[in-house]
């Protein structure tokens, strides 16, 4: 009799083919972390002071 062997049964692939470059440039707007969060606060402000004056 042959000697049979255990097929090790692998699942599909980690990633499934979705794997992301980020060392590559998608393009899109580049913008301050800091500029955002000092047009937030700005916003936040003048909507006090909205409602505090009318």
């Amino acid at each position: 009799m042959p000697v049979m062997r255990k097929r090790k049964v692998q699942g599909p692939a980690g990633g499934a083919g979705l794997i992301r470059y980020f060392d590559v440039d998608e393009g899109g707007p580049k913008l301050d972390p800091k500029l955002v969060i000092g047009v937030v606060i700005a916003i936040i402000i003048l909507e006090i002071l909205s409602t505090i004056i009318f």
